[in-house]
């Protein structure tokens, strides 16, 4: 991306004023007033060609909820071309990771479906190319707050977001572990100590005592990670 062409995120939504929401503030909302990302909010209502702006109707089997239309949603994204990457975010989507923010934060621009009710009709999601993502294993009433987390994740990778740059390395996910503790001042609050190392000065020893609690604390708690960054080492 240059300063003339922005990453951009396009969001296709029935609730266009959930945004930017929290991505207005911090460190994504001063990004965003200085122009090093873009945010385009289409509603997707907009493009029902009924007079009640349908965008919804009942399941063909029968069964619960409403599933948004094709017809409407393909009008919808044909709208936000260029589309970019197209994600639909849903439960059964493939799991979000580091590896895929970083990718996303390459792209010049992205576009983000996000269903309501029951979800969204199967075929335009084939038709579209889709790609489905899930940013966890629970539900959501919709996928604008999904959304939001990516946004979120990949304008903090975004040059000159993060004032230093080098602390993005060390975060959760960057290496295969999770982030070691942190501590600040008071040195001792309510008789708990910060580790002697770290007050010590010696700052290899500080680099090594770091690693082995990264090490420690994704053994204890990420199995999965902890498997997976032994398979990388060998």
């Amino acid at each position: 991306m240059t300063a003339a062409s922005p990453w951009t995120a396009k969001i296709l939504t029935l609730f266009p004023e959930m945004f930017p929401g929290p991505l207005g503030h911090s460190l994504a909302g001063k990004a965003l007033d200085d122009g090093r990302w873009r945010l385009h909010t289409i509603d997707i209502r907009s493009f029902a060609s009924d007079r009640h702006r349908t965008v919804d109707d009942a399941p063909f089997g029968g069964g619960p909820g409403m599933v948004m239309r094709p017809d409407v949603v393909d009008a919808a994204i044909a709208g936000a071309t260029p589309t970019g990457p197209l994600i639909c975010f849903t439960p059964r989507g493939t799991p979000l990771t580091q590896a895929k923010v970083r990718a996303l934060a390459a792209e010049p621009v992205i576009t983000l479906l996000c269903g309501r009710f029951e979800g969204i009709d199967e075929r335009v999601i084939e038709a579209r190319a889709a790609e489905e993502i899930s940013v966890g294993d629970f539900i959501l009433s919709g996928g604008e707050v999904a959304a939001i987390a990516l946004i979120d994740a990949c304008v903090r990778l975004l040059p000159g977001v993060v004032g230093a740059s080098d602390s993005l390395a060390e975060e959760s996910f960057e290496n295969g572990l999770l982030e070691y503790p942190h501590y600040t001042r008071p040195a001792d609050w309510q008789g708990r100590r910060v580790p002697d190392i770290l007050l010590s000065g010696h700052h290899e020893n500080v680099k090594l005592w770091r690693r082995h609690e990264a090490e420690r604390i994704t053994r204890e708690r990420r199995p999965d990670l902890w498997r997976r960054y032994l398979e990388h080492r060998t």
